[in-house]
């Protein structure tokens, strides 16, 4: 009875000890993958793999080190292939206002937005540290790279792992590391010259706050003129899973008073996602006056006074729950 007693003390200790860094391994997860549900499956695979090892495990690397390697050969097997996640304005050049929508891509093609709180926790510290690394535009970015320098990447900028540490994870040379590091940075730069610029969100910022209380307000009352005073010259207007985007503020609003007219009248809570501004859009029911229904995911993209992005992620039937929402709102 002893026995079995000590047994299950052991265990719950080594799951609480896995437990105390699901976060940060499925942001880890997450910049690998493009995908929040993805990141979750890598997580809990880690877990199961690092669980039926853990017999094996020697103590020669801290527990967080040995959970990194396991969730770095998890990543590496899920990216077996040439497909990688991508946003619409890495795939086509911009559409115009009048455009029909497209058929939908599956929803392998896209990075995905993720909840702030599956990818960090309370700590303001944590939070300001993940923050710039989870953006849309940086998750798309780490896409372009090959997956081992992918994962030498993120081990060696974002978590700051040293290259002896990462050579270890990877069963690779610190020399390798080094390598593979400098040709990851170089394919970077190149890719984010042409990505979105885009600023971390800070509530207590009230400037940041200012303006997107700006959008919030000009876009229920579905006021394009003032909305459009808040858009950057060059702002992106996507909306996975169509691969269609819309550049430039009066293209923006010509889009939203044609095709999409169906948002007027539409409802944004607040939530988090990618350490941006984002909000659970719900637009009016077509069939029952006062009921809104889910339609978007909206994570917006800010640069200094102005929006620089407006990403909508149309699927709501995954998202939704993944962000604990509730299914309809009422008046």
């Amino acid at each position: 009875m002893s026995d079995k007693t000590g047994s299950a003390t052991i265990t719950d200790e080594v799951l609480r000890s896995f437990e105390g860094h699901r976060r940060e391994l499925c942001a880890y997860a997450y910049r690998m993958l493009g995908s929040s549900f993805e990141a979750e499956d890598a997580v809990q695979e880690t877990f199961t793999r690092a669980w039926k090892s853990y017999d094996s495990f020697e103590g020669r690397s801290s527990i967080r080190s040995w959970l990194y390697k396991i969730a770095t050969n998890v990543c590496l097997d899920m990216l077996d292939g040439p497909q990688r996640r991508a946003r619409p304005m890495d795939l086509n050049g911009p559409s115009t206002p009048d455009s029909q929508l497209p058929a939908p891509e599956p929803d392998y093609v896209w990075v995905e937005p993720i909840p702030n709180a599956l990818a960090y926790g309370a700590d303001p510290a944590d939070a300001a540290s993940a923050k710039d690394t989870l953006r849309l535009a940086f998750v798309a970015a780490v896409q372009h790279l090959p997956a081992s320098q992918r994962a030498i990447l993120i081990m060696r900028e974002v978590l700051r792992f040293s290259a002896s540490e990462t050579a270890e994870m990877l069963s690779v040379s610190p020399a390798s590391v080094n390598s593979a590091l400098q040709r990851a940075r170089a394919t970077m730069s190149k890719v984010q010259e042409v990505s979105t610029v885009s600023d971390t969100y800070d509530e207590t910022n009230a400037e940041q706050r200012k303006l997107v209380d700006g959008f919030v307000k000009a876009f229920e009352a579905y006021d394009m003129g003032t909305l459009t005073e808040l858009l950057k010259a060059d702002v992106a207007l996507s909306m996975p899973p169509f691969a269609l985007w819309i550049s430039g503020p009066e293209n923006v609003a010509a889009f939203m008073l044609g095709t999409g007219s169906a948002c007027r009248d539409s409802r944004m809570v607040p939530v988090g996602a990618n350490g941006m501004a984002a909000f659970a859009h719900y637009k009016p029911s077509a069939d029952e006056p006062g009921v809104y229904i889910p339609w978007s995911i909206t994570v917006l993209e800010l640069d200094g006074d102005r929006i620089s992005g407006l990403n909508f992620f149309l699927d709501t039937e995954k998202l939704f729950p993944l962000f604990g929402l509730a299914p309809e709102l009422r008046d």
